[in-house]
């Protein structure tokens, strides 16, 4: 009887850990981890969000527009997007106020900048 009781404490144990791990494993991953969409065209940018928690943050980055344009923030440069082209640039951040430009010449001051806030 105790052995079968002994084996029960075990077995529940066990599960208990099985079920409930990797649900707090993935909420921790998902807080550390964003990807934030982010539109290009003429001369301004279409973030999917503009505030993120701190940590590692993905932008994932779609020319719409009939110019080449980049993306710099917090002192990291995407690689140039071609027009109807994609790329991505990761950089890990934390709390504060990042300004965000294009950086081919007269993007800028056309528009291609902003404020990206971090929390």
């Amino acid at each position: 009887m105790i052995q079968r009781r002994v084996a029960f404490v075990a077995f529940a144990a066990v599960f208990a850990l099985a079920v409930v791990a990797p649900t707090a494993s993935g909420r921790a991953q998902a807080t550390r981890a964003l990807t934030v969409n982010v539109t290009m065209k003429e001369y301004k940018f279409g973030f999917s969000v503009k505030t993120v928690k701190a940590g590692k943050v993905t932008f994932k980055l779609v020319n719409k527009g009939k110019l080449a344009h980049d993306l710099r923030i917090a002192g990291h440069t995407s690689s140039l997007v071609q027009p109807g082209k994609a790329g991505k640039l990761v950089v890990t951040l934390k709390k504060g106020k990042y300004p965000y430009k294009c950086t081919l010449p007269g993007h800028a001051a056309l528009g291609m900048k902003g404020t990206f806030t971090v929390t």
